[in-house]
Order: C-alpha cells, then sequence, then structure tokens
C-alpha cells in the first residue's frame, strides 16, 4: 500500500471517530455528559492527546534522521565513485575496461535503488576482480592500484549500509497504536461538539492534518520512492561522467 492511500486510510479512521462521537452523543443518557463527566473525559482525552503529539513527533524525527542518513551516505559514495574514477584514469589506458565495468555496476546499483525490480542484485563486487586484475609496471601504478582497491573497498561498505537500510525504520505497532489514540481523541470531539457546519469542517481539517503528518513520516521513511525521493539527478550525471 503507497504512502497516500495508508494516508488516506487514517484520515478516514480518525475522522470515522469524529462521527462516531457524533452519534453517541445522540444515544447517550444526559447524566453521562453532565458536568463532572465532562471533566474526567475532558482530562483522560488531554493526557492522550499530549501522548499522542509526543510519539507523533517522535515518528516524524526518527523518519527525517534516517532520511538524512541515506542522503548523506549516498552523497558520500557519489564522492568515492568519481574519486575511484578519476585513480583509475591516472592509471592509464590499460584501467578503461576496469572503468567501463565500474559505470555498469554503479549504473545497476541506482537503478535498483530507484527502480526495485525482482531479480538478482547487480554483482557489484565482479569489480574488484577487475581493479585486482591490474597489472602495474611501475611504482607509481602499483600505488594507485592499492589506492583503487581501497576506494573500493569503501564504496563497498557505503552500499550495503544503503542497502541494509532499504527497510522501513518506523515501527508499524507504534504507529498503529498512535492513530488509535488520535481517533480516540476525535471521538471525544464528537462527543461533545455542537452539529453545524464550523464544526464539521474544524474536524475534517483536524483529520487531514493528523494524515498529512502520517503520510510526512512515510514519505521520509522512503527516501528513493515517492513525493519526497532523493534525486537521482546526480547519480545519473555522475554515470555519464565515469570512463570520459
Amino acid at each position: 500500500m503507497t504512502a497516500l492511500l495508508q494516508a488516506l486510510a487514517v484520515f478516514a479512521i480518525v475522522l470515522g471517530g469524529a462521527f462516531v462521537g457524533l452519534q453517541l452523543r445522540r444515544v447517550m443518557p444526559e447524566h453521562h455528559l453532565a458536568a463532572e463527566s465532562k471533566e474526567v473525559i475532558r482530562s483522560v482525552m488531554a493526557l492522550i492527546g499530549t501522548m499522542s503529539a509526543l510519539v507523533l513527533g517522535l515518528l516524524v524525527g526518527s523518519a527525517k534522521s534516517s532520511y538524512d542518513e541515506r542522503r548523506a551516505e549516498l552523497t558520500k559514495s557519489e564522492g568515492e565513485i568519481l574519486l575511484l574514477d578519476r585513480v583509475l584514469a591516472l592509471y592509464g589506458p590499460e584501467s578503461q575496461p576496469v572503468r567501463e565495468q565500474l559505470r555498469g555496476a554503479v549504473s545497476a546499483v541506482a537503478d535498483r535503488l530507484w527502480r526495485p525490480e525482482p531479480g538478482d542484485p547487480p554483482k557489484f563486487e565482479r569489480l574488484y576482480a577487475g581493479i585486482s586484475g591490474l597489472e602495474p609496471k611501475t611504482g607509481e601504478q602499483r600505488e594507485l592500484r592499492a589506492e583503487a582497491s581501497s576506494l573500493f573497498t569503501e564504496l563497498s561498505r557505503s552500499r550495503w549500509l544503503l542497502a541494509a537500510r532499504q527497510g522501513t525504520a518506523i515501527s508499524t505497532p507504534l504507529l498503529v497504536i498512535v492513530v488509535f489514540w488520535l481517533s480516540v481523541n476525535f471521538l471525544s470531539f464528537g462527543l461533545f461538539a455542537a452539529r453545524n457546519t464550523t464544526v464539521m469542517v474544524a474536524l475534517v481539517i483536524g483529520a487531514l492534518s493528523v494524515a498529512g503528518a502520517v503520510y510526512l513520516i512515510l514519505e521520509l521513511d522512503s527516501p528513493f520512492r515517492g513525493l519526497l525521493q532523493i534525486s537521482e539527478e546526480p547519480m545519473r550525471a555522475l554515470i555519464a561522467r565515469i570512463g570520459k
């Protein structure tokens, strides 16, 4: 299910809680809505509302932190790729096949990040065999091959970190609990609200705001897809430069 559909589901659940409260108000005995009862209910709802706000803020912060970490890791990888290509270029024309191999491997990894499809992952590790297969003829070439091997090791570490972080960083049970709390809160709003257009509009705007927060959390948790995805243009521009 996409982030938008999940956000719409949250909107329906939360707003549904408000309409349940409006219906309950019509059938509940009046003494259940006396001043003393209202005071207790509002105190409990204030506690639930505070907990909901705190946990929702925690989820937004966690999603934003995860998004920033993945973007920083990608930027670091782009720098390592460019540096590896420059080192191979300095090695000499003998490294051109390895540079072509590097371009193909990076392109395959980029495709898998932004357009994941079922199938075997790209064989990025084959690039190491190409680097190791270089036969240096001078001391400078030996140093460049060693530097290329070191850069490949760092690049592989970065790639595996990106792959490991492809899963969600958001706790689904925690998100479900927050949505439940918010729906209970909206139920109390409906329970004590007057039935007029202004109140209805306010409830709809409130439910939209909650759904928007959930949408933001889910979008930030998927940095390579959706409306807030990390741009792939820098990576594609980098791929075009490799081997040139």
